[in-house]
């Protein structure tokens, strides 16, 4: 494609990946960060939404000129244990945690069906009601079809995100309404509040935006969308660069559309969280109560009849993430097994027969690890808290195989590797944080 018209065509990966993206750190975390913080932290959730999407796109750069998934691309870097690099073993040793914040999400979904129900003076347990979804998810999902999911996905992102866009709008017409003043004054950051809220606040940076399990995904939704092989591995034809870079067009084009949904979708959940749930001094914890008091941020806003929208929304958005964030798990179990010479890279039809198996049986598992939690909420906690550990390992990774690995006529521009850098060096502060808070504190304690 040579225009922006022709780029949009071609567009699919970033509504896979948004569908993931917005859902339970959004919901629960940013909103929750909200009605602990007030408006103090808003620099921090803005920070969280913008500072990842560069990695991402620069990650699918390199995987789609190399030809190499994300897994096959970390295990070229340096320093190996056994016949694996070390970034592959730590990713091995994380797919726990991982795991339970993917139950969190699931648990969420069933929470929400359940207040859903019981607004039909119908009483159906959450823990039921999260059963009937891992049984839908598992067969949704056995099915391995990526036209399918993409078809989900756009309505589910799209209806939510305009719904909390319009709540947020809506706020400034109640009692809730926010001056200006306080909205530029959380754009300061404020450090000892920051602190006070380490946990939350680094789950929330963790878990909202692009997540590292978002930057994974990307990748290989970018494959199964076709962008390798329309960039072509004849690196010899003459007009190859210039092909090569028009495509990187779309891919940025594509970046840049999840950026904009994410930012819009994420930001109203916090502005509704510090605006309503900060005034009414409500902080949503437990399980079954968690749903009901973030339904404040819809009912004191549009009115009480708005329960029902808030309801029929919060349970898409977190089903689409089930669906989302767990069919991109499926696409990356079958590399481990790859890069561990378990199975050959080659044979396509085990790798999609251990795909749908895989994604049959992750919605029980995961339901499973809900049913031995105390709480959902604190499920996705570990989940944010985890990728947030793993984003500077991608931001390393992304800045060595473009400088050793990657053709020198499609290596990004300076402004770009200055970018990698930065990125690279906060988010590793990022991941001592909460080595620090989360981990060594309370050992010490």
């Amino acid at each position: 494609p040579t225009n922006f018209r022709g780029r949009l065509r071609y567009l699919g990966p970033s509504l896979i990946v948004t569908g993931a993206v917005i859902g339970s750190g959004e919901l629960v975390l940013t909103t929750s960060l909200g009605a602990a913080a007030g408006w103090s932290l808003l620099w921090w959730m803005l920070l969280s939404c913008w500072c990842k999407s560069l990695v991402q796109a620069e990650i699918a750069r390199y995987t789609i000129v190399s030809g190499d998934t994300y897994l096959r691309a970390l295990n070229r870097l340096p320093g190996r244990i056994g016949r694996i690099s070390w970034p592959i073993w730590l990713s091995l040793i994380a797919y726990i945690p991982i795991t339970m914040g993917l139950g969190g999400i699931i648990g969420g979904a069933g929470q929400s069906l359940s207040f859903f129900a019981s607004l039909a003076h119908v009483s159906i347990d959450g823990t039921v009601c999260t059963g009937i979804i891992a049984i839908v998810a598992a067969m949704i999902l056995g099915t391995g079809s990526y036209r399918w999911l993409e078809r989900i996905m756009l309505p589910l992102v799209l209806v939510f995100t305009l719904t909390t866009l319009i709540c947020s709008i809506a706020m400034q017409f109640t009692e809730f309404r926010t001056p200006l003043d306080d909205v530029l004054g959380g754009m300061t950051p404020d450090f000892p509040l920051f602190v006070s809220l380490a946990a939350l606040a680094l789950a929330a940076y963790g878990y909202t935006g692009t997540t590292s399990g978002d930057i994974t995904a990307y990748t290989y939704w970018c494959i199964e969308k076709g962008y390798p092989s329309f960039v072509g591995s004849d690196r010899s034809a003459r007009d190859w660069e210039s092909h090569a870079r028009g495509w990187m067009k779309v891919l940025h084009t594509d970046v840049w559309l999840a950026l904009i949904i994410v930012t819009c979708a994420t930001i109203p959940y916090y502005m509704l969280g510090a605006g309503v749930l900060n005034r009414m001094g409500i902080v949503p914890e437990g399980n079954a109560e968690t749903i009901s008091a973030l339904s404040n941020i819809f009912t004191q806003t549009l009115g009480s009849w708005a329960v029902w929208i808030f309801s029929i929304g919060a349970f898409l958005i977190l089903f689409s993430t089930v669906l989302s964030g767990m069919a991109a798990g499926g696409r990356v179990f079958p590399d481990y097994l790859i890069e561990l010479q378990l199975i050959d890279r080659s044979n396509l039809a085990l790798r999609k027969s251990i795909i749908r198996w895989y994604l049959a049986a992750l919605p029980m598992v995961t339901f499973v690890i809900y049913l031995f939690s105390p709480s959902f909420v604190t499920l996705i906690m570990i989940g944010g808290l985890t990728s947030a550990i793993f984003l500077p390992i991608q931001a390393g990774a992304t800045i060595w195989l473009q400088s050793k690995k990657m053709d020198p006529r499609i290596r990004p521009r300076g402004l770009t590797r200055t970018g990698l850098w930065v990125i690279f060096l906060f988010e590793l502060v990022m991941a001592g944080l909460v080595i620090w808070f989360v981990v060594l504190v309370p050992l010490r304690n």
